[in-house]
């Protein structure tokens, strides 16, 4: 049960395998794009004593030397402290501009290996080896890295296209059920953005998928990347349609910059899961989409385990004058006036720009009370 999901970017195109035992393959794989067999791995600390050993055992049959830096799981790691770790232990190994480097981890360390790859000697190839299922639908494809600032979530960062993506299907087993709900918030964004069928899909599946079924995990994940990969493909640098991606997101950011990206108060995925919901509610209240696909959206949220509403997320304690300011430093925004990814209905997603500031702080008022 493998495959692999190319990634058509001309010169930089890449492959995504994805199936079980990706790691037990992972040197094999690795061993061709080597000008010479050494590489550098980055790595969670939690992912290396769960995973390290059968990898490195990969790495050792064929014939591939490496060095391990570990950083501490969770947000605080993609830091410009976290940074300056990762390229100081880097240029220690004397890397050279052909050598390659391993981020093996969930989003956390794929974006900041990723960046760190990108500016070391002006750009050093690397391999994203996701362990989380948010990672691997959505993280380690696209060539997207960063790090996070006091002023919000990942606004200093690069493009920086990994050489391959190796997704192993066994390793989320050992994902904490928390984990694996708030992966799934990617999944079923991609239904909502552009996927009717994908989403109904999603709701028929999502107990089995989440109760660790390999074969709807699989599909899911799959849909999920082919889905990502063809909005890449149309625009890579994110000047039109890929920001579609970023549905919910406005909203999960600042959640995430509110408790200064702390993991342990509320995950990405948790915060991308209440951040869909309210972008199908704002919609609503625009007049742009029915009443009852918005609740469809919420049920469907709620039934992964996650919170469809602001006072279901974390404490529920939540200040909307800090949750709107925090959403005035999102990326996307245009000559001081908010961008947002809204819909027409489930599966038609669309970015407005010059929405305005005034109907957003209203609505966030109302919406952190429901």
């Amino acid at each position: 049960m493998t495959e692999s999901i190319a990634v058509g970017l001309g010169q930089r195109m890449y492959d995504v395998h994805l199936g079980a035992g990706m790691l037990a393959q992972a040197g094999t794989l690795l061993r061709p794009l080597l000008k010479r067999p050494r590489l550098a791995i980055v790595a969670d600390a939690t992912v290396w004593n769960l995973h390290g050993e059968m990898f490195a055992h990969s790495l050792h049959k064929a014939g591939i030397a490496y060095n391990v830096i570990e950083i501490p799981p969770g947000e605080a790691s993609k830091s410009f402290v976290g940074l300056e770790h990762v390229i100081e232990a880097l240029l220690q190994l004397k890397l050279e501009r052909a050598d390659m480097i391993i981020a093996f981890g969930g989003g956390v360390t794929g974006d900041l290996t990723g960046f760190a790859a990108g500016v070391i000697k002006r750009g050093i190839d690397f391999v994203q080896i996701p362990t989380t299922l948010l990672a691997q639908v959505d993280s380690s494809v696209g060539g997207k890295t960063a790090i996070n600032t006091a002023a919000g979530k990942n606004l200093v960062g690069l493009f920086w296209q990994p050489r391959m993506v190796l997704a192993d299907l066994d390793v989320l087993a050992t994902l904490p059920d928390r984990d694996r709900r708030a992966g799934w918030s990617e999944i079923l964004k991609i239904g909502l953005l552009g996927d009717r069928a994908f989403f109904d899909w999603c709701r028929a599946h999502t107990t089995a998928a989440l109760a660790g079924d390999q074969p709807r995990l699989a599909y899911a994940i799959g849909q999920s990347i082919r889905a990502k990969a063809r909005i890449v493909e149309q625009d890579e640098k994110e000047v039109g349609v890929r920001a579609l991606l970023n549905l919910g997101h406005s909203f999960a950011h600042a959640f995430e910059t509110c408790v200064g990206f702390d993991e342990a108060i509320v995950r990405h995925g948790e915060a991308v899961g209440c951040g869909l919901a309210m972008a199908f509610r704002f919609s609503a209240q625009l007049g742009l989409i029915a009443q009852q696909d918005v609740h469809l959206v919420e049920q469907a949220i709620e039934a992964s385990g996650l919170a469809a509403f602001p006072a279901n997320l974390a404490s529920g304690a939540w200040d909307p004058l800090a949750l709107f300011e925090a959403m005035t430093h999102d990326k996307k925004n245009e000559n001081g006036a908010l961008t947002l990814v809204l819909v027409r209905a489930i599966g038609e997603a669309f970015v407005q720009k010059g929405v305005d500031s005034n109907t957003v702080q209203a609505f966030i008022q109302e919406d952190v009370k429901r």
